[in-house]
């Protein structure tokens, strides 16, 4: 089982350096009711309709099954450290306000001739995405990392939601990730828990 702290990485990675300032008012999933009628409002769009754009939208891209996860609910082990403790009951409370989807692969080893495949895969991910009514929030940005290859980021919305897509290409190894989180829930986040996520 992976610790607390790794579980709640790619967590850390979409909040840091976001204007982040507590509770978690997750949106639950639209489900259809058998009393709704034309006059009803829309149901919100929650957590399993981000999860189904991910999964819709990486199945139409290629990318194998079965990579997303819906929000981590860490546990904390015996003799962990009160800080731990904290963060793990912190990242449980934001378990329904985030959805993740990763991707690695050790054969991805890329050139000037030869393109980063799960990089295009990735950018055929954000068009689907795209198609499905996510809409690009800013410009995308990629990074030399040192001499060993590049980072990318870049920034989607839809309905309330935030995703962070990232890929990192180095000589031998890549990872494309797209780590979506609800607004309004981690805009209720005090000072101290952004910091304890940010530690």
């Amino acid at each position: 089982m992976r610790t607390t702290r790794t579980k709640a990485s790619w967590l850390v990675t979409a909040v840091a350096g976001a204007a982040l300032s507590a509770g978690c008012g997750g949106t639950v999933s639209s489900t259809p009711t058998a009393a709704s009628s034309a006059t009803a409002s829309p149901a919100p769009f929650g957590q399993r309709d981000v999860q189904a754009d991910l999964e819709a939208a990486a199945a139409a891209a290629g990318a194998p099954e079965g990579l997303t996860e819906l929000g981590p609910d860490p546990s904390p082990g015996p003799g962990e450290t009160e800080k731990k403790r904290k963060l793990a009951a912190l990242i449980a409370r934001l378990s329904p306000c985030t959805v993740s989807w990763t991707h690695d692969r050790a054969d991805s080893a890329s050139s000037a001739s030869k393109p980063d495949p799960s990089r295009k895969q990735l950018e055929l991910v954000l068009s689907n995405l795209a198609a499905r009514g996510w809409k690009k929030s800013g410009a995308a940005k990629e990074v030399p990392v040192r001499d060993r290859g590049t980072y990318f980021m870049a920034t989607y919305k839809k309905q309330g939601w935030t995703l962070y897509a990232r890929h990192n290409t180095l000589s031998t190894w890549s990872q494309s990730s797209a780590t979506v989180t609800e607004d309004a829930c981690f805009d209720r986040l005090t000072d101290e828990e952004a910091a304890l996520l940010e530690d």
